[in-house]
C-alpha cells in the first residue's frame, strides 16, 4: 500500500529558477531518488519507496505557503564542547550552516525571499522524514544561523537496514596471535601507548535488520550506532531529501543546496579541540587522541593508530593512511638499495677513464666541436663539458643496472605485499562484501527509467553516446598537452640558440658558476621551470573539465564515479608529469642528423642534440626540478594555505570582548576538505611513485627522497585532517579504488622504460659495446681490453665545407681558422666512400641496445610474474577467518532464528491445547 502524506514542494513553474550549479538534483517529477518507508516516522510523512511514487502537496504562491514545518530556535547553552542539543539529550549528527535572508543585502529584487522558501521547504522535509532540527544563531556573527541535525533511534534503524549496514552482533572471541609476537618488546616502542589509545574490541558483524533487532548486540542504543555512522546515514537522507519542483522537475539534495548558496556549509562535528580534551565525560575525545599520537612531531617514527582513524574518519580515509604507511616502509628497502649505488657510483667516480680523458686538457681540450645551431654558435671545446661528465660517471654506472633491475623486482613485491595488507584490513574492517552494499548515488537513482524491470537511467545506444563524448573530451585535452610539450620543445630550441651565443664557454674563467652553467644547463633549467608552470595551469582547468564529464557520464554508485573520475584525472596528468621526462629520456638528440645535413623542427629549428655525455643527467636534473617543484607547490597548497586561511578567519573573529564559541561555529571556520576529497593525496603519491619507478635508473636517489617526504607527508596530512579541516563524512572503502590497476599499469611500463634509459639515454651500452669489441683488433689497436680512447672513438669527424643545402650560406664560414669539428654520432669520417653514413660501430651498439632490452625484459618480467603467481593475494590465514567468521555468524543468526521459531511453536501449542481443551471440555461434561 502506498503511503500518502504532505511533503513539502514549491512550485516555482512560473518564477525564475536562480540556481547556476549545472543539472545535479534536476530531475524531472516521473524520476526521484528513493527514501525507504519508515513506519515508526510520523503519520504526514512523505517517502519514496524503489517502486513508489511519491504524492506531493504543490503549493500555490510562496507568500501562501503557510506548511513548513520550521526548526525551533534554542540559545547557546554556553558549553563550547557539547555535542548535543540544548537538551543534552540528543547528539548532534550533522550541522547546516546559512546565513539569514532577511538580514542580508539584496543582490536581486526576490532571490533573498526565493532561498528563504527553499531553504524552508527543504528543512520541513527533513522534519517530515524523521530527522529532529534545532537552530541557534552564532555568536560572533548574528546573521549566521546554525541548523543541528539529529537521527533518532527509529531513523536509524530504518536506514541502517536500507544501506545494508553491518553492525555487532556479539564479541569476537576468536583468539589472533601476532607473526611477529617474538618482537613484541621491538615492536613496542614503535607503536601507540595501548593505555592512551585502548584496542577495538571486535565483534562479528552482520546487516542490520529490524525484523531481527533483538539479535544484534545493542546494550545501550546511544552508543550502537558510533558518530561516524550515525553521520552517514544523516548525509544519505539529506542528499536524497527534495526541496522544490520546478516544470515537472524535482530538486534535491544539500550539495545541490550549498553550491547554489543556499546553505553555506553542511558537515559533521569534530567531538573536541584538537589540542584539549574534551571537558565533557561523555566525549572519547578522539580527535585530542589523534593528534596527540598521529599528528603530532613527536609520534613521527610511531605507526599509526589505524583502527581510530577508521573509526574516528572512515574506511575511506583508514585505507589512505594504511596504504601511504605501507608504501612508505617499502621504500625504506628501495632507499637502502638506491643509496648503496649512488655511492658506488660516487666513490667509482676517478676510476671513471672516459670523465678522465674529457677533462683532459692534451684530450678534451684539444677536441673541436661542432656548433649545435646554426650561425650563431660558435665552436667549442669538449673540456667544458668536463664537470657535467664527472658528475655523469655517479648516475651512469654499473649500479645503475643493478639497481634498475632490483627496482623492477622491488615495485612487485610492493603491490602484492600490498595486495595480502589490503585484505587483512577488509577483514578487520568489515568490508569484504561491500561492494553488494554500496546504494545507488542520489544523482543515479534521480535519472533512473524502468527499462526492462530494470532501473537504469539511459539505453544502451544513450551508454554509448555519452561514452563516446566523455572519452573525445579526455583524448582533447591530452593533445592539448601534448601540443603544449611540442611549445616547450620549440622553446628549448629557439632559446638555446641565445645561451649559445651569450654565456661564455672558456672553463677557464674565474666565475665558478661558469663551469656548470653551459648553454646545454641554461636551457634544461629554464624549459623545466616554464613545463613545471604549464603543468600547474593545465592542471587547475581540467579539473573542472574532469568533473564535468565525469557528471555527464553519470557512474552507478560513488566508487564508480571516483574511479571514472580517477582515471580521467591520471591519463592527463600522467601525460602533464611525464610527457617532458619522456622527450628528454627518448626523443632528445636522437633525431638530430649531422652537421652537414641537420634535422629540422617546422623547417626552422635545429633539432636539439645532447651534451656529449648524454642526456641522462639532463634527465636527472628534470627529475629533481619537477619533483622539488611539486613538492614545495603541495606544501604551500596543503599546509600554509589553509592555515593562513583558518588563521586570518580567527583575526576577522577577534573582537573587543572574546565570546565563548560553541563546538559547531569552531568547526564551521575551519577549512571545507573540497569535492575531490583525498584524490589529490592519491595523485601527489601516483606520481611520485612514477617518477620511483619509470625513470629510477637515471636517479637511484629518488626512493630516499620519497621515503623522507613520505615521512613528513603521513604527519603533514594527519596534521591538516585533525586541526585545520572540517571533519569529513565518514565513508565506506574497502580498497584504493582505481589507483591499483594504475600502479600495476605503471609497474609493467617501468621494466620498458628503465630498459630503455639504460639502453638509449645512458652510455652504458656503447662503452661496454667499445671495451669488448672495438678496443682490441680487429677494430682497435689496443692489445687488450680498456676504455682507452673510448672519447676519441665515439666522436665522429665532420668537414665544415661540406655543407650541403646550396640553398644557404655555410654558417660555420667566418666563425674561426678551422676545417675540423667533431661530433656525437657514430658514422664515417669525410672522404670515406661512405662519408656520414653510420659506420659498423653503430651497428654493433644497436644490435647491442635491442639484444639488452629484451633479455631485461624478459627475465624481469619472468620474475615479476613468477612473484605475482607465488604469492596469493589472499594469505591463507585471512581467507581461513573471514570463513570461519562467516560460518559462527550464520550460526548465530540460524541459532537465533531457530529460538524464535521454537518460542513461536510453543505459543501456537498452547493456544492450540487451550482451544482443544475447550472443545473437548463441554463433551466430557
Amino acid at each position: 500500500m502506498q503511503m500518502m502524506s504532505r511533503n513539502v514542494l514549491l512550485n516555482m513553474e512560473l518564477e525564475e529558477d536562480d540556481d547556476e550549479d549545472g543539472d545535479i538534483g534536476d530531475v524531472p517529477d516521473s524520476r526521484r531518488p528513493f527514501l525507504a518507508p519508515h513506519s515508526l516516522l510520523p503519520s504526514d510523512l512523505v517517502l519514496e519507496n524503489f517502486d513508489q511514487t511519491i504524492v506531493c502537496s504543490t503549493f500555490g504562491p510562496l507568500e501562501n505557503q503557510q506548511d513548513f514545518r520550521t526548526p525551533e530556535f534554542e540559545e547557546f547553552n554556553g558549553k563550547p564542547d557539547s555535542l548535543y542539543f540544548t537538551d543534552g539529550q540528543r547528539r548532534i549528527d550533522f550541522v547546516l550552516v546559512y546565513e539569514d535572508e532577511t538580514k542580508k543585502e539584496t543582490n536581486k529584487k526576490g532571490t533573498n525571499e526565493k532561498q528563504r522558501r527553499k531553504r524552508q521547504a527543504y528543512e520541513s522535509n527533513l522534519i517530515c522524514h524523521g530527522l529532529q532540527l534545532e537552530a541557534t544563531r552564532s555568536v560572533s556573527d548574528d546573521k549566521l544561523v546554525f541548523v543541528k541535525v539529529h537521527a533518532p533511534w527509529e531513523v536509524l534503524c530504518t536506514y541502517a537496514e536500507i544501506m545494508h549496514i553491518k553492525l555487532p552482533l556479539k564479541p569476537n572471541d576468536l583468539k589472533t596471535r601476532s607473526p611477529f609476537h617474538t618482537l613484541n618488546w621491538f615492536t613496542k616502542v614503535l607503536s601507540v601507548n595501548e593505555s592512551v589509545i585502548k584496542p577495538e574490541q571486535e565483534f562479528f558483524t552482520a546487516p542490520f535488520e529490524k525484523s531481527r533487532m533483538n539479535d544484534f548486540y545493542i546494550q545501550d542504543r546511544d552508543s550502537f550506532f558510533n558518530p561516524a555512522t550515525r553521520s552517514r546515514i544523516v548525509y544519505f537522507i539529506l542528499s536524497r531529501v527534495k526541496y522544490q519542483v520546478m516544470n515537472n522537475v524535482n530538486k534535491f539534495g544539500i550539495n545541490r543546496l550549498v553550491s547554489s548558496g543556499i546553505y553555506k556549509a553542511a558537515f559533521p562535528l569534530h567531538d573536541c579541540k584538537f589540542n584539549y580534551e574534551s571537558e565533557d565525560p561523555n566525549c572519547p575525545s578522539e580527535r585530542y587522541l589523534l593528534y596527540r599520537e598521529w599528528a603530532h612531531p613527536r609520534s613521527i617514527y610511531k605507526k599509526q593508530p589505524l583502527d581510530l582513524i577508521r573509526k574516528y574518519y572512515g574506511e575511506k580515509i583508514g585505507i589512505y593512511f594504511a596504504w601511504l604507511g605501507y608504501y612508505t616502509q617499502m621504500l625504506l628497502l628501495a632507499a637502502v638499495v638506491g643509496v648503496a649505488c649512488f655511492l658506488y657510483g660516487y666513490f667509482s667516480q676517478d676510476n671513471c677513464s672516459w670523465s678522465k680523458e674529457v677533462c683532459d686538457p692534451d684530450i678534451g681540450g684539444q677536441i673541436l666541436m661542432c656548433p649545435q645551431c646554426d650561425k650563431l654558435c660558435p665552436f667549442w671545446r669538449l673540456n667544458v663539458t668536463c664537470e657535467s661528465s664527472k658528475k655523469l660517471c655517479i648516475f651512469d654506472s654499473f649500479g645503475t643496472l643493478v639497481f634498475a633491475v632490483f627496482m623492477g623486482v622491488w615495485v612487485t613485491l610492493f603491490l602484492e605485499f600490498w595486495k595480502r595488507r589490503q585484505a587483512e584490513l577488509e577483514y578487520e574492517w568489515d568490508t569484504v562484501e561491500l561492494q553488494q552494499e554500496e546504494q545507488a548515488r542520489p544523482e543515479y537513482e534521480a535519472q533512473c527509467n524502468h527499462v526492462e524491470e530494470e532501473r537504469i537511467p539511459f539505453t544502451a545506444c544513450g551508454k554509448c553516446i555519452r561514452v563516446t563524448l566523455c572519452a573525445s573530451a579526455v583524448f582533447f585535452w591530452i593533445l592539448l598537452i601534448i601540443a603544449s610539450v611540442i611549445g616547450i620543445i620549440v622553446y628549448r630550441l629557439s632559446v638555446f640558440i641565445v645561451f649559445s651565443a651569450t654565456l661564455p664557454t672558456n672553463p677557464n674563467g674565474t666565475d665558478p658558476i661558469q663551469k656548470y652553467l653551459t648553454p646545454q644547463m641554461a636551457t634544461s633549467i629554464t624549459a623545466s621551470i616554464i613545463s613545471f608552470i604549464i603543468i600547474m595551469i593545465l592542471n587547475t582547468i581540467y579539473e573542472r573539465v574532469a568533473i564535468m564529464i565525469t557528471n555527464f557520464e553519470l557512474p552507478r554508485t560513488q566508487t564508480d564515479y571516483e574511479n571514472s573520475l580517477t582515471m580521467k584525472m591520471f591519463l592527463f596528468q600522467f601525460v602533464n608529469y611525464y610527457s617532458s621526462c619522456f622527450y628528454i629520456a627518448f626523443f632528445k638528440g636522437k633525431f638530430v642528423g649531422y652537421p652537414g645535413d641537420p634535422v629540422y623542427w617546422l623547417g626552422k629549428y635545429r633539432n636539439e642534440e645532447c651534451d656529449p655525455g648524454g642526456c641522462l643527467l639532463e634527465l636527472t636534473t628534470q627529475l629533481t626540478i619537477i619533483m622539488g617543484g611539486k613538492a614545495i607547490w603541495n606544501n604551500i597548497q596543503e599546509v600554509l594555505l589553509p592555515w593562513v586561511m583558518n588563521l586570518f578567519g580567527r583575526y576577522q573573529r577577534v573582537s573587543g570582548s572574546e565570546n565563548i564559541t560553541p563546538r559547531w561555529e569552531q568547526d564551521y571556520h575551519l577549512q571545507p576538505m573540497g569535492k575531490l576529497g583525498l584524490f589529490y593525496e592519491y595523485l601527489e603519491m601516483i606520481i611520485q611513485f612514477g617518477f620511483v619507478t619509470l625513470f629510477v635508473a637515471s636517479f637511484p636517489l629518488a626512493p630516499l627522497l620519497a621515503l623522507v617526504n613520505n615521512i613528513l607527508e603521513i604527519r603533514v596530512d594527519a596534521w591538516k585532517l585533525t586541526t585545520q579541516y572540517r571533519r569529513m563524512v565518514p565513508e565506506k572503502a574497502r580498497d584504493i579504488g582505481a589507483w591499483q590497476p594504475i600502479m600495476q599499469g605503471i609497474a609493467i611500463l617501468a621494466v620498458v622504460t628503465n630498459a630503455m634509459i639504460i639502453a638509449f639515454t645512458s652510455d652504458m651500452i656503447p662503452r661496454l659495446v667499445y671495451y669488448w669489441s672495438f678496443s682490441i683488433p680487429p677494430y682497435g689497436d689496443h692489445s687488450t681490453y680498456t676504455m682507452d680512447g673510448y672519447i676519441n672513438n665515439t666522436l665522429s669527424v665532420f668537414n665544415i665545407t661540406d655543407f650541403k643545402n646550396a640553398d644557404k650560406e655555410n654558417p660555420y664560414i667566418g666563425l674561426g681558422n678551422y676545417t675540423l669539428c667533431r661530433y656525437r654520432d657514430f658514422r664515417n669520417p669525410p672522404g670515406h666512400p661512405q662519408e656520414y653514413k653510420h659506420n659498423i660501430y653503430y651497428w654493433h651498439v644497436i644490435a647491442a641496445k635491442l639484444a639488452f632490452i629484451i633479455v631485461m625484459e624478459h627475465i624481469i618480467y619472468s620474475v615479476k610474474f613468477f612473484i605475482s603467481y607465488a604469492i596469493p593475494d589472499v594469505s591463507k590465514i585471512t581467507k581461513s577467518k573471514i570463513k570461519r567468521e562467516k560460518y559462527l555468524t550464520q550460526k548465530l543468526l540460524h541459532e537465533s532464528h531457530l529460538k524464535d521459531l521454537t518460542k513461536n511453536m510453543g505459543l501456537i501449542a498452547e493456544r492450540m491445547g487451550e482451544v482443544v481443551d475447550n472443545s473437548v471440555r463441554p463433551k466430557l461434561e
